[in-house]
């Protein structure tokens, strides 16, 4: 039911209570029948169990498989590498959900303890939660709402919504009927608002998770959906391991078909496992990510929880606030109609409330701009009020709709007003003129308010500026007649202007085949205003819809046109959940911003939820990415990272399974071959973790390529076409170059441990090569690939020269021929990426 549409007296009379609140009897009654007023928190799963969840993906569990394996083979140092990575990867993951299931608990710490209610006419204190529907509230300054309320009595009535909305502004609140369609609440109270000044009274309408914030609470609960690299993982990790359960399998019958010796044959069988798998993809994937985290940090954009630096890689949709977000969130004098430019300084300094202190203006915004104005012009208000003081003031109120200050000016009391043109010009019998005062004619009149319909047309909040000079006999208790008989100075226009860097950050995501929506609670006419200035539109005919617009829309009408519309105006934070799931049948991925807590469900539901740095706990804490300083660029900044990341990504996934299709096929052609396993399994983890780890690990910090953000979202897999052709083919290549110098070596006497550590180095310097193939196109400014290469190549002298280690790894010392035979060899893997970058486009 939408009580805001209902009077006082039906209202009471649906919820069967009077101005005399409840009975106790029946409060009793509807404490029974609607429950405590309390939020109420879903059970999740607890620390054990989120940390054992961790173990359930599909790569993990094949890791855990290969190193159980090992271990009854006799492999024990396979084995404890293998699940010291497992392990690592399960406590970051466990870390980031653990995070993320604080935003209830900082939704249900909002909650207030008590409230003053009327029961069986008498005033009393009750605990907010034994509050029900049907009980009169009092409402008095410094009080929190216990529930959601449908004003009934108000006597200014000011309430900060800022908990839930994020506005800053409070809201004036009244008893009267609100007939609009829009959502205009200014007949209702809010559970975890706080009732900035004046009092009031107020009957529940909903308690518990019936309120807004209720709903919030139930909607912020809701499982998360898997982020794209979470699905193109899944799906990577479930082909890993059906290929090395069919290749294992495969090996393993080969072998009992020749009669080869069991353990043998199971161990064969193991290090093909162990080749499979790609056992540091795990921790370079998350290494990868906590750097790309670390440098958006720097951009002002802490990323909360680790896969969501990817994601924003893939957004291909940024729904935006505008206030503070795409604007200063400043208001900003942005156009005058003077006719005594003097005197508009002179009274937008002395009829001003706002002050400044410390570089920082306190007030109502739009004294604030009138403050600036004035003092950029020279007109200082501390100076002035000095010299002129202020003998009296009329404040502003929603119905006079002006300010008036009289003030003591070079011995003469003048009368200064600002406030609404329309408003102003009734009470205005004089203009300023080009030379002097005359009479305010009719075509005076026409000619400011044709100035005023096109500074409205712009989006400007117009306010006109009159005064007169009092005679020495007029009363200034005589409130009505001071504001007569005015001089008539001119329009000044203000607005919130556009962040420069917005202007460029837009114009960057359009390159990037991004789509910016702006969604604001403002105007519509300010909203498009603003929008086109900053490029969000091209100057065409723009689709904007307003909240109350959208409400007419079925679900199947507002998928049809949404990915048309890029103005929403006058849209409250619920519809924000709507919007989010209209973008994602239509299969965009979709950014959105907030800041207060009734933004928190479309955060969550979003594929990347923005907060704000100046927002509410519960938006940030449902938010996958914080902006620090709420500007728009940081979030077109953190995109690049994303898009740079994901690159890098399908860099180190391609070396990484080049890897593992050549060891594949060199175990897998050499059993055929009735040949010996040309590695052994801990040769087959050396090549796997420390061959491949730090040479991945730099192709996870390689440059953005220069078109990085030239090039519209990628939405094809971890591996795509191209890629995958690449990966085949260094595969093939890697193995035919092995077992052709192992057969060669075999088959002219060559002991087995020479001819292994020969086979085993060449497909080393392969891997090292092959970081070459896989790096970033342009430039080579990333100075840990080499230092990456120079380790591995270090690391593998050592494997070969240094006693201990020939042990471990049945190795023996090569010659500088046998060097320069292997590195001919392994240069193949170069011409063969050059030639398919030549024939696959």
């Amino acid at each position: 039911m939408k009580w805001k549409n209902i009077n006082v007296e039906e209202t009471l009379k649906n919820l069967n209570t009077n101005l005399n609140g409840l009975t106790n009897q029946q409060a009793q009654e509807n404490l029974i029948k609607y429950g405590k007023n309390e939020l109420v928190e879903e059970k999740k799963a607890g620390p054990l169990r989120l940390f054992l969840g961790q173990f359930m993906d599909i790569l993990i569990l094949i890791l855990i498989i290969a190193a159980i394996a090992a271990y009854y083979v006799g492999d024990t140092l396979d084995a404890i590498v293998i699940l010291i990575v497992v392990l690592i990867n399960a406590i970051v993951g466990f870390i980031q959900e653990y995070r993320a299931e604080k935003a209830m608990e900082k939704l249900k710490g909002l909650i207030s303890s008590e409230a003053v209610v009327i029961r069986e006419g008498q005033e009393q204190k009750v605990t907010a939660g034994d509050l029900t529907v049907g009980d009169i509230v009092l409402l008095e300054e410094g009080d929190n709402v216990p529930a959601d309320l449908r004003i009934i009595e108000s006597y200014d009535l000011l309430i900060d919504e800022s908990a839930l909305t994020g506005e800053s502004l409070p809201v004036e609140k009244h008893s009267k009927l609100i007939e609009s369609l829009d959502h205009d609440a200014d007949n209702m109270a809010f559970m975890e608002t706080d009732v900035a000044s004046g009092r009031g009274k107020g009957v529940v309408v909903e308690i518990g998770m019936g309120t807004e914030i209720g709903k919030i609470a139930e909607m912020i609960q809701e499982e998360e959906e898997d982020t794209p690299l979470q699905q193109k993982i899944s799906r990577l990790g479930k082909t890993l391991g059906l290929l090395a359960v069919v290749v294992c399998s495969l090996v393993f019958a080969l072998g009992y078909l020749q009669e080869i010796p069991l353990v043998e044959n199971f161990m064969t069988a193991v290090s093909l496992a162990v080749a499979a798998v790609p056992e540091g993809l795990p921790a370079i994937l998350t290494l990868t990510l906590a750097l790309g985290m670390q440098r958006m940090a720097k951009s002002n954009a802490i990323v909360r929880k680790l896969l969501a630096v990817e994601t924003l890689g893939s957004c291909n949709v940024i729904c935006t606030d505008k206030t503070g977000t795409l604007t200063l969130n400043q208001m900003t004098v942005r156009d005058t109609h003077a006719k005594d430019s003097k005197m508009i300084y002179t009274i937008s300094a002395l009829c001003n409330n706002a002050t400044q202190s410390h570089e920082k203006v306190l007030g109502d915004p739009t004294d604030a701009a009138l403050l600036l104005y004035a003092e950029a012009n020279g007109y200082h208000r501390k100076e002035l009020e000095k010299r002129y003081p202020r003998l009296l003031e009329i404040p502003l109120d929603s119905t006079r709709k002006r300010m008036t200050t009289v003030n003591q000016i070079e011995g003469d009391r003048y009368v200064l007003v600002k406030g609404a043109p329309e408003v102003l010009l009734h009470k205005c019998s004089k203009t300023a003129g080009e030379a002097d005062i005359c009479s305010l004619e009719t075509e005076d009149i026409d000619e400011v308010m044709e100035d005023l319909n096109e500074m409205t047309g712009n989006a400007l909040r117009v306010l006109g500026f009159a005064y007169r000079k009092l005679g020495p006999d007029e009363d200034l208790e005589d409130k009505e007649g001071l504001e007569k008989g005015l001089i008539f100075v001119g329009l000044v226009g203000m607005m919130d202007p556009p962040r420069e860097e917005a202007r460029q950050a837009i114009a960057t995501a359009k390159k990037a085949g991004i789509k910016v929506v702006m969604i604001t609670g403002d105007h519509k006419d300010t909203a498009v205003a603003i929008a086109r200035e900053i490029g969000i539109t091209d100057g065409d005919e723009i689709l904007a819809l307003t909240g109350s617009e959208l409400d007419k829309l079925s679900d199947p009408e507002f998928e049809g046109m949404v990915d048309d519309i890029k103005v929403y105006a006058r849209v409250f934070p619920e519809q924000k959940v709507r919007i989010v799931e209209a973008l994602k049948k239509k299969g965009n991925v979709a950014s959105m911003t907030g800041d207060g807590v009734n933004d928190a469900p479309a955060l969550k539901k979003a594929a990347i939820g923005v907060a704000m740095g100046s927002g509410t706990d519960v938006a940030k804490e449902s938010a996958d990415m914080l902006l620090q300083d709420d500007n728009f660029a940081t979030i077109v900044k953190a995109v690049r990272e994303g898009r740079t990341i994901f690159d890098n990504i399908r860099r180190f996934v391609r070396f990484q399974l080049s890897t593992n299709i050549g060891a594949i096929l060199t175990i897998t052609s050499s059993s055929i071959m009735g040949l010996p396993v040309p590695f052994n399994p801990i040769q087959v983890l050396w090549i796997n973790i420390i061959m491949d780890g730090p040479p991945a690990q730099s192709l996870g910090v390689e440059p953005a390529e220069k078109n990085v953000m030239e090039r519209t979202p990628l939405k094809e897999e971890i591996i795509p076409r191209k890629n995958l052709i690449k990966i085949i083919i260094a595969g093939v290549v890697m193995t035919i170059g092995t077992l052709a110098l192992y057969y060669y070596l075999l088959t002219n006497n060559t002991d087995l441990i020479k001819a292994t550590s020969m086979a085993f180095t060449v497909f080393v310097m392969y891997q090292i090569l092959n970081v070459f193939n896989c790096r970033a196109e342009h430039g080579f400014s990333n100075k840990f690939l080499y230092i990456a290469i120079g380790a591995s190549l270090i690391l593998q002298l050592g494997v070969i020269y240094l006693p201990f280690l020939q042990g471990v790894f049945r190795t023996t010392a090569l010659g500088l021929i046998d060097w320069f035979i292997i590195l001919l060899i392994a240069s193949t893997i170069l011409i063969s990426d050059w030639l398919v970058e030549q024939f696959i486009k």
